[in-house]
């Protein structure tokens, strides 16, 4: 097999795996320079595309070359300055990335990227999200002269993309003259690396620095890429100057981003900054209503409670539950028992160990040797106050309850009651052996009956 040949083979594998716009813009004028007993070169046009190929391809394009030669063990990559002139005739005729980069769902706007069903209408607000929320709110009434940059940071699953695009949506909504662009930083950068190559840079600088809202999201993927970071910093610039909206998201804070340039950071830190935390429990069970109202689905109270204590961290994994019972009604035409419901979560979502309020109360009224209702009662003495307390710590702690919440389960006290009791805890457990010792062993408790 001749080296023309083999990644002529590596590419059409390739293409299948990946967006057509990735591809053209990655894969186009590449070629396999050299090929010995155990390694593969590869010729690339210029050092962006180096290092991203390094970064983001180089162990599936090892995998697919080992599947025609299994005795290849690396790959190498060297900038080949020519190739930036040469079309293969392997790769399909250019065509701009965004014109590739089409979201999957048919209504998305071309012009914006947004999506209409993200919208606040939608979007389910709790002590984990509010501020980010609340900001949102302010940006839309107040563009580019509040809160600007606007940059949000949280974990996968916890509706980002939503509040962004929410954003994006309703200020498009109350003024269709305004400029929004919603875009990843991949796109971005799949954008940017294409214009220097076709010797568009000016048509891209014009495309970004026109707009009134820009919205980018997963910025954290710049780290570490300077010329896209460069890029960026200027548009960044452009924007600001003229009193124009930027709305950034990360998985991390700006201050954590590895790789980020500080002329960078100082301005994503400049504005406003807002973090988006697990969901406490209330929060996943309006969650699981409003999805539930969207699909129509025909499961009763009991076993979205069950959903939502099984499911701490991520949004998207309990809609993903919702998608897998919605699969199930459709299958077998009748409503799930609560055991279905169990049985699907145990099989595709591997839920953490679940644990209720009710199991909680019960644990510390248990191991204290006293009575549930003496927790709720309005009582303060001494022998009630402290196991009261510590089923509010760990009612925070392994429930992920909200405080107001918190209180109301235990007697209907304020929810500063239970701010106190949380952090008196958090601090006595430091020092006070003892107090571990018990925690533990009431934690050992609640999830052994729960399994039983």
């Amino acid at each position: 097999m001749t080296n023309e040949e083999l990644w002529q083979k590596t590419l059409n594998e390739i293409k299948f795996e990946i967006s057509n716009a990735n591809f053209i813009t990655w894969f186009q004028n590449t070629i396999v320079t050299d090929k010995t007993d155990q390694k593969i070169a590869v010729g690339v046009p210029n050092a962006f595309v180096k290092e991203w190929i390094e970064f983001k391809y180089q162990k599936q394009i090892l995998k697919v070359i080992r599947g025609f030669l299994p005795e290849i063990r690396s790959i190498e990559f060297s900038i080949l300055p020519k190739l930036s002139q040469k079309i293969p005739a392997q790769i399909e005729k250019k065509s701009r990335p965004q014109e590739q980069q089409e979201m999957p769902e048919l209504s998305i706007d071309k012009d914006t990227n947004l999506n209409p069903r993200y919208t606040f209408e939608n979007f389910v607000v709790g002590s984990f999200n509010e501020l980010a929320h609340a900001a949102g709110q302010a940006i839309m009434n107040n563009l580019g002269s509040v809160y600007n940059p606007f940059f949000v940071y949280g974990g996968v699953g916890l509706g980002k993309t939503h509040l962004l695009q929410a954003i994006g949506n309703e200020v498009k909504k109350r003024d269709p003259q305004i400029k929004v662009k919603y875009i990843s930083s991949e796109k971005f950068t799949n954008e940017f690396i294409y214009a220097l190559q076709n010797n568009e840079i000016n048509y891209f600088k014009e495309k970004y620095r026109i707009i009134d809202l820009l919205i980018i999201d997963d910025i954290q993927f710049i780290s570490k890429k300077i010329q896209t970071q460069e890029e960026i910093f200027h548009t960044f610039n452009t924007l600001y100057e003229n009193n124009k909206q930027i709305v950034l998201s990360s998985d991390r804070a700006p201050k954590l981003i590895e790789g980020l340039e500080e002329r960078l950071r100082s301005r994503f830190e400049g504005g406003m900054i807002a973090d988006i935390s697990e969901p406490e429990y209330e929060a996943r069970l309006a969650i699981l209503h409003t999805k539930k109202k969207e699909k129509n689905l025909l499961i009763n109270d009991d076993m979205l409670e069950y959903i939502a204590a099984s499911i701490k961290s991520n949004i998207r994994e309990l809609e993903g539950a919702l998608n897998l019972i919605a699969v199930r009604l459709n299958v077998q035409k009748t409503p799930p028992a609560l055991n279905d419901i169990k049985d699907i979560l145990a099989k595709h979502i591997q839920p953490r160990k679940i644990v209720t309020a009710k199991q909680i109360i019960h644990a510390v009224s248990k191991f204290y040797n006293t009575q549930e209702r003496f927790l709720i009662e309005k009582t303060r003495r001494r022998d009630i106050v402290r196991p009261r307390q510590i089923a509010m710590y760990l009612l925070r702690e392994d429930f992920n309850g909200s405080y107001p919440y918190i209180g109301q389960k235990l007697g209907g006290r304020d929810h500063t009651t239970a701010i106190h009791s949380y952090e008196k805890i958090s601090r006595d457990i430091k020092k006070d052996k003892q107090l571990q010792e018990e925690i533990k062993q009431i934690r050992l408790n609640f999830y052994y009956a729960q399994e039983a």
